[in-house]
């Protein structure tokens, strides 16, 4: 399971670059294929810009630091789900304007990129990549011709986009951030000395020393002009619908997106599976590192002690090993070692986030019972995934779904597990009580707030768990300036 990019943004700031790489180290889990960083130089007018297939650490050093000059920054980690991982797919995206050299960076997915490109090649333009990004620098791009304004020709442009997007852009000495009408992907804002800060998380914005704020609200566009901040509305209010699968596996579990801390939302998850799902066991164990948490919230809801399993290979990233049954095992085994020590002649639950294609599952299970646990019973803290998801997250087509194609009872003998439960879907919304935004879970239930792509308007439906807390309202027109905010 993968989720698709990290965004960050620093306005004011000396060292902007640095900072800015900073803040992406934090956000890397979000992103692995590819980085990168843009500045915008009072001194030039100028936007420089470094970027490559990569982690931070492969592609940035002292050099290019050198070569992003000025106090604004934009900045990004890819994971491809629109476009191939290639270098030109790479972001941040540069689009010229008759305003000026726009540098753009985004986190989401456009659920009807392919009409919007179809009906902008339509009209003359080229492009460049194959990435829904540069969907969106081209409209932006063509509504500045008729508003010459930035905020309005944002609005204009996100009453023509459907799907996810968090956005961060620099045009000249302006900053733009940008949540979509739903909040699908998260958006916060801080400040360092100050100055302010944007990133998709809010780890990101502890990692520069800076300051949360407050997240985006849904259909909100923030701009930082000449040191003073104004937010506007650019889309319809609604009550929100972020994706619950940044509180069940994206996210950092130190990150607190629209309220909600990720981290309780995992010992949440874990408790509740506990309620709904127990069993007779001697330890409780997670799969590393996205199912620890949750265990211990299984181990303090069913009364079961929790221990370590599992000991895992940090050195390990994408191997050359292809995927033939044996050599996946081997790949494993790659990863992680048992403590056979810890679970020899022990019944075990084993707590895991999410089952998706179950390509892996089976041989973790195989890896307990092999050092020797006497049963193994799987717990997954989320529902079976049952649909696609058209937003950014890598979920599949529904063939390719391990829920889809098999029933619990054929699926539990797949993996060799004991048992095999899912968190109730109809108990979903519990893992998050304090968020300000209501959830998208498309993937478990169908519903989603777009129609599929091509079907607009058929399909959709409000998401069925609602915020929690009412979130505040967003009226047209402006906020104080940033500094009477904080």
């Amino acid at each position: 399971m993968h989720e698709e990019c990290g965004v960050f943004g620093a306005y004011g700031l000396a060292s902007a670059a640095e900072r800015t790489a900073i803040a992406l180290y934090a956000l890397q889990h979000r992103g692995q294929e590819g980085c990168g960083i843009a500045t915008y130089d009072e001194k030039s007018a100028a936007i420089h810009m470094v970027k490559n297939l990569g982690q931070v650490k492969d592609v940035f050093g002292p050099k290019d630091f050198l070569a992003l000059p000025g106090d604004k920054a934009v900045g990004h980690v890819r994971y491809s789900t629109t476009g191939g991982n290639l270098p030109r797919n790479t972001q941040p995206m540069l689009a010229g304007t008759r305003e000026g050299t726009l540098a753009l960076v985004h986190n989401g997915n456009l659920s009807n990129a392919a009409a919007l490109r179809e009906a902008l090649e339509a009209k003359g333009l080229i492009f460049q990549t194959d990435s829904d990004t540069e969907v969106i620098a081209y409209l932006l791009a063509g509504e500045l011709i008729r508003t010459k304004d930035i905020v309005a020709a944002l609005q204009a442009a996100m009453g023509q986009m459907e799907g996810s997007y968090s956005l961060v852009m620099l045009l000249g000495g302006t900053m733009l951030a940008v949540r979509d009408p739903f909040g699908m992907r998260p958006l916060c804002m801080g400040e360092v000395d100050g100055n302010p800060v944007f990133a998709s998380e809010s780890c990101a914005i502890s990692a520069v020393r800076g300051r949360f704020v407050r997240d985006l609200r849904p259909g909100e566009i923030v701009r930082v002009q000449d040191g003073k901040l104004d937010a506007f509305l650019g889309g319809k209010r609604s009550s929100g619908a972020l994706c619950i699968f940044e509180h069940i596996y994206f996210a950092r579990p130190d990150s607190v997106i629209d309220g909600q801390s990720v981290y309780e939302a995992r010992l949440r998850a874990g408790r509740i599976a506990a309620e709904s799902h127990p069993v007779e066991a001697d330890l409780v164990v997670g799969v590393p590192n996205s199912g620890l948490i949750a265990a211990i919230g299984y181990a303090e809801g069913s009364g079961i002690p929790y221990g370590e399993a599992f000991v895992m290979n940090r050195y390990v990233g994408r191997t050359f090993i292809e995927p033939t049954q044996e050599m996946r095992a081997l790949k494993v085994g790659l990863k992680l070692s048992v403590l056979r020590q810890a679970v020899a002649g022990k019944r075990l639950v084993m707590v895991e986030d999410s089952l998706v294609r179950a390509t892996t599952t089976d041989q973790v299970v195989a890896l307990l019972k092999r050092a020797g646990a006497t049963e193994v019973h799987v717990r997954i803290c989320a529902p079976p995934f049952l649909y696609p998801c058209y937003f950014g997250t890598d979920v599949p087509s529904r063939e390719l779904l391990a829920s889809v194609r098999w029933s619990n009872e054929e699926l539990t003998r797949h993996i060799g597990a004991d048992s095999l439960r899912f968190l109730p879907l109809e108990r979903l919304g519990e893992i998050a009580p304090n968020s300000a935004l209501g959830f998208c879970e498309g993937c478990f239930s169908g519903q989603y707030p777009y129609g599929p792509p091509g079907l607009r308007g058929q399909g959709a439906a409000v998401p069925p768990h609602a915020p929690r807390k009412e979130a505040a309202n967003l009226a047209h027109g402006t906020h104080p300036p940033f500094s009477s905010a904080l």
